[in-house]
Protein backbone atom coordinates (compact mmCIF):
# COMPACT_ATOMS: atom_id res chain seq x y z
CA UNK A 1 0.00 0.00 0.00
CA UNK A 2 1.31 3.62 -0.95
CA UNK A 3 1.33 6.19 1.42
CA UNK A 4 -1.24 8.20 -0.89
CA UNK A 5 -3.27 5.20 0.10
CA UNK A 6 -3.05 5.51 4.17
CA UNK A 7 -5.76 7.49 5.87
CA UNK A 8 -4.53 8.91 9.59
CA UNK A 9 -6.75 10.45 12.20
CA UNK A 10 -5.16 12.58 14.88
CA UNK A 11 -7.00 13.53 17.41
CA UNK A 12 -5.73 16.54 19.00
CA UNK A 13 -4.50 17.82 15.64
CA UNK A 14 -5.33 21.33 15.99
CA UNK A 15 -2.36 22.33 18.27
CA UNK A 16 1.16 21.25 19.78
CA UNK A 17 2.44 17.77 19.12
CA UNK A 18 -0.71 16.21 17.62
CA UNK A 19 -0.68 19.60 14.67
CA UNK A 20 3.04 18.85 14.17
CA UNK A 21 2.36 14.73 13.75
CA UNK A 22 -0.52 15.44 11.34
CA UNK A 23 1.65 17.88 9.19
CA UNK A 24 4.38 15.25 9.09
CA UNK A 25 1.96 12.80 8.08
CA UNK A 26 0.54 15.07 5.41
CA UNK A 27 4.47 15.72 4.07
CA UNK A 28 4.30 12.04 3.61
CA UNK A 29 1.63 11.52 2.09
CA UNK A 30 -1.24 9.87 3.85
CA UNK A 31 -4.55 11.56 3.57
CA UNK A 32 -4.87 13.29 7.55
CA UNK A 33 -8.27 14.08 9.50
CA UNK A 34 -7.52 16.29 12.00
CA UNK A 35 -10.01 15.61 15.04
CA UNK A 36 -10.21 18.07 17.30
CA UNK A 37 -13.05 19.68 20.05
CA UNK A 38 -11.97 23.44 19.26
CA UNK A 39 -13.18 25.33 15.98
CA UNK A 40 -9.72 26.44 15.52
CA UNK A 41 -9.35 22.54 13.59
CA UNK A 42 -11.36 24.06 10.76
CA UNK A 43 -8.09 26.53 10.14
CA UNK A 44 -5.63 24.25 11.13
CA UNK A 45 -6.51 21.58 8.42
CA UNK A 46 -7.51 24.06 6.01
CA UNK A 47 -3.64 25.65 6.22
CA UNK A 48 -1.89 21.56 6.35
CA UNK A 49 -4.08 20.41 3.99
CA UNK A 50 -5.76 17.79 6.34
CA UNK A 51 -9.64 17.48 6.72
CA UNK A 52 -11.54 18.45 9.81
CA UNK A 53 -13.32 16.74 12.16
CA UNK A 54 -14.94 18.34 15.47
CA UNK A 55 -14.62 15.54 17.49
CA UNK A 56 -14.92 15.93 21.67
CA UNK A 57 -13.44 12.46 23.13
CA UNK A 58 -15.84 12.22 25.40
CA UNK A 59 -19.03 12.99 23.21
CA UNK A 60 -20.59 9.76 22.13
CA UNK A 61 -22.64 11.61 19.35
CA UNK A 62 -19.39 12.83 18.44
CA UNK A 63 -17.85 9.55 18.02
CA UNK A 64 -20.61 8.00 16.06
CA UNK A 65 -20.56 10.73 13.68
CA UNK A 66 -16.17 10.25 13.13
CA UNK A 67 -16.96 6.32 12.87
CA UNK A 68 -18.72 7.25 9.42
CA UNK A 69 -15.22 7.97 8.11
CA UNK A 70 -14.88 5.29 4.97
CA UNK A 71 -11.13 4.08 6.33
CA UNK A 72 -8.94 4.75 8.92
CA UNK A 73 -5.25 3.21 8.79
CA UNK A 74 -3.40 5.08 11.56
CA UNK A 75 -4.83 6.43 14.52
CA UNK A 76 -3.17 8.64 17.14
CA UNK A 77 -4.25 9.82 20.38
CA UNK A 78 -2.91 13.10 20.96
CA UNK A 79 -5.82 14.54 22.96
CA UNK A 80 -4.94 14.99 26.69
CA UNK A 81 -5.44 17.69 28.95
CA UNK A 82 -3.27 19.01 31.50
CA UNK A 83 -3.38 19.36 34.99
CA UNK A 84 -1.31 20.65 38.19
CA UNK A 85 -2.75 20.10 41.79
CA UNK A 86 -1.79 19.36 44.57
CA UNK A 87 -2.22 16.04 46.47
CA UNK A 88 -4.57 17.69 49.18
CA UNK A 89 -6.18 19.41 46.69
CA UNK A 90 -9.59 20.06 47.92
CA UNK A 91 -11.35 19.53 44.65
CA UNK A 92 -8.50 16.92 43.69
CA UNK A 93 -11.33 14.17 43.12
CA UNK A 94 -12.63 16.26 40.71
CA UNK A 95 -9.88 17.12 39.07
CA UNK A 96 -8.26 13.65 38.97
CA UNK A 97 -12.08 12.19 37.11
CA UNK A 98 -11.65 15.07 34.45
CA UNK A 99 -7.68 14.34 33.54
CA UNK A 100 -8.45 10.42 33.47
CA UNK A 101 -11.81 10.98 31.73
CA UNK A 102 -9.92 12.75 28.79
CA UNK A 103 -6.74 11.32 28.65
CA UNK A 104 -6.87 7.57 29.30
CA UNK A 105 -10.84 6.74 28.89
CA UNK A 106 -11.01 9.16 25.73
CA UNK A 107 -8.14 7.00 23.91
CA UNK A 108 -10.12 3.89 25.13
CA UNK A 109 -13.69 5.40 23.61
CA UNK A 110 -11.78 6.26 19.99
CA UNK A 111 -10.12 3.08 19.69
CA UNK A 112 -13.89 1.50 19.93
CA UNK A 113 -15.17 3.85 17.70
CA UNK A 114 -12.28 3.33 14.89
CA UNK A 115 -10.90 -0.41 15.69
CA UNK A 116 -13.56 -1.77 12.68
CA UNK A 117 -11.70 0.46 10.66
CA UNK A 118 -8.45 -0.47 11.69
CA UNK A 119 -9.44 -4.30 11.94
CA UNK A 120 -9.72 -4.06 8.15
CA UNK A 121 -6.89 -2.03 7.21
CA UNK A 122 -3.53 -4.42 6.35
CA UNK A 123 -0.98 -2.03 7.97
CA UNK A 124 -3.02 -0.64 10.91
CA UNK A 125 -1.50 1.39 13.48
CA UNK A 126 -2.01 3.08 17.03
CA UNK A 127 -0.02 5.48 18.64
CA UNK A 128 -0.60 7.19 21.88
CA UNK A 129 0.35 9.91 23.31
CA UNK A 130 2.08 9.39 26.96
CA UNK A 131 5.06 11.57 29.07
CA UNK A 132 8.19 11.03 30.65
CA UNK A 133 5.65 12.01 33.55
CA UNK A 134 4.58 8.99 33.04
CA UNK A 135 7.30 7.09 33.98
CA UNK A 136 8.91 9.59 36.45
CA UNK A 137 6.90 12.06 38.57
CA UNK A 138 7.00 16.09 39.37
CA UNK A 139 5.70 17.65 42.27
CA UNK A 140 2.07 18.78 42.13
CA UNK A 141 1.68 16.44 39.06
CA UNK A 142 -0.13 13.84 40.73
CA UNK A 143 -3.03 13.93 38.46
CA UNK A 144 -1.35 14.43 35.05
CA UNK A 145 1.23 11.79 36.06
CA UNK A 146 -1.48 9.19 36.90
CA UNK A 147 -3.37 9.36 33.62
CA UNK A 148 0.23 9.51 31.14
CA UNK A 149 1.17 6.04 33.06
CA UNK A 150 -2.09 4.35 32.27
CA UNK A 151 -1.90 5.67 29.21
CA UNK A 152 1.03 3.30 28.90
CA UNK A 153 -0.11 0.79 30.27
CA UNK A 154 -3.24 1.09 28.07
CA UNK A 155 -1.03 0.98 24.98
CA UNK A 156 0.81 -2.35 26.28
CA UNK A 157 -2.83 -3.95 27.18
CA UNK A 158 -3.73 -2.84 23.41
CA UNK A 159 -1.12 -4.18 21.80
CA UNK A 160 -1.52 -7.73 23.42
CA UNK A 161 -5.05 -7.52 22.59
CA UNK A 162 -5.04 -6.15 18.87
CA UNK A 163 -2.09 -8.42 18.04
CA UNK A 164 -3.96 -11.25 16.24
CA UNK A 165 -5.69 -8.56 14.29
CA UNK A 166 -2.65 -7.41 13.17
CA UNK A 167 -2.36 -4.07 14.41
CA UNK A 168 0.48 -2.65 16.14
CA UNK A 169 0.11 -0.90 19.18
CA UNK A 170 3.07 1.96 20.55
CA UNK A 171 3.63 4.84 22.64
CA UNK A 172 5.51 8.12 22.85
CA UNK A 173 7.03 9.69 26.32
CA UNK A 174 7.53 13.04 25.37
CA UNK A 175 9.74 15.32 27.98
CA UNK A 176 9.57 18.90 27.79
CA UNK A 177 7.93 20.15 24.41
CA UNK A 178 7.52 23.97 23.16
CA UNK A 179 3.40 24.05 22.53
CA UNK A 180 1.16 26.11 24.31
CA UNK A 181 0.42 23.38 27.11
CA UNK A 182 4.19 25.13 28.33
CA UNK A 183 2.28 28.64 28.47
CA UNK A 184 2.01 30.30 32.08
CA UNK A 185 -1.02 32.44 33.13
CA UNK A 186 0.98 35.35 32.59
CA UNK A 187 1.66 34.32 28.34
CA UNK A 188 5.30 33.66 28.90
CA UNK A 189 6.83 29.89 28.85
CA UNK A 190 7.54 28.12 31.48
CA UNK A 191 10.86 27.44 29.19
CA UNK A 192 12.02 31.20 29.62
CA UNK A 193 11.81 30.85 33.66
CA UNK A 194 14.97 30.90 35.59
CA UNK A 195 14.02 27.51 37.19
CA UNK A 196 13.73 25.95 33.57
CA UNK A 197 16.69 27.59 32.97
CA UNK A 198 19.27 26.65 36.00
CA UNK A 199 18.23 23.11 36.03
CA UNK A 200 17.39 21.87 33.11
CA UNK A 201 19.58 24.16 30.53
CA UNK A 202 22.79 25.62 33.04
CA UNK A 203 22.77 22.37 34.75
CA UNK A 204 21.96 20.04 31.67
CA UNK A 205 19.24 17.89 33.30
CA UNK A 206 17.97 17.65 30.05
CA UNK A 207 21.67 16.55 28.35
CA UNK A 208 20.71 18.64 25.23
CA UNK A 209 19.44 21.51 27.23
CA UNK A 210 16.62 22.53 25.93
CA UNK A 211 13.33 21.49 24.85
CA UNK A 212 12.03 19.47 21.97
CA UNK A 213 10.06 21.10 18.92
CA UNK A 214 6.88 19.45 18.35
CA UNK A 215 8.46 18.33 14.98
CA UNK A 216 10.99 16.43 16.93
CA UNK A 217 8.21 14.38 18.55
CA UNK A 218 6.59 14.06 14.78
CA UNK A 219 9.26 12.13 13.45
CA UNK A 220 9.55 9.21 16.14
CA UNK A 221 5.76 8.97 15.76
CA UNK A 222 5.32 9.14 12.04
CA UNK A 223 8.23 5.68 11.97
CA UNK A 224 5.92 4.24 14.71
CA UNK A 225 2.82 4.54 12.36
CA UNK A 226 4.69 3.68 9.49
CA UNK A 227 4.59 0.24 7.29
CA UNK A 228 8.39 0.45 7.96
CA UNK A 229 7.63 -0.22 11.01
CA UNK A 230 6.70 -4.15 11.44
CA UNK A 231 8.15 -5.60 14.65
CA UNK A 232 7.53 -3.14 17.45
CA UNK A 233 4.17 -2.95 19.49
CA UNK A 234 4.37 -2.09 22.77
CA UNK A 235 6.83 -0.10 23.49
CA UNK A 236 7.15 3.18 25.43
CA UNK A 237 9.58 5.56 24.04
CA UNK A 238 10.84 8.42 25.57
CA UNK A 239 11.96 11.50 23.07
CA UNK A 240 12.72 13.69 25.73
CA UNK A 241 16.71 14.82 25.20
CA UNK A 242 18.19 12.20 27.35
CA UNK A 243 16.26 14.05 30.56
CA UNK A 244 15.21 10.46 31.90
CA UNK A 245 18.75 9.13 31.37
CA UNK A 246 20.14 11.58 33.89
CA UNK A 247 19.60 11.32 37.92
Amino acid sequence: MTSSERTAVVTGGASGIGAAIAARLIDQGLRVVIADRSASVVAVAERLGAEPMLLDVGNQRDLDRAAEIERVDVLVNSAAVPADVPPDAVDIGVTMSRVLDVNVIGISRVVACFLPHLRRSPSARILNIGSVQGLAAGAGGSAYATSKGAVHALTRALAVDLAASGILVNALAPGFVDTPMALLADGRSEYDTDWFQTVYVEHARIPLRRPARPEEIAVAASFLVSEANTYITGAVLPVDGGLLATF
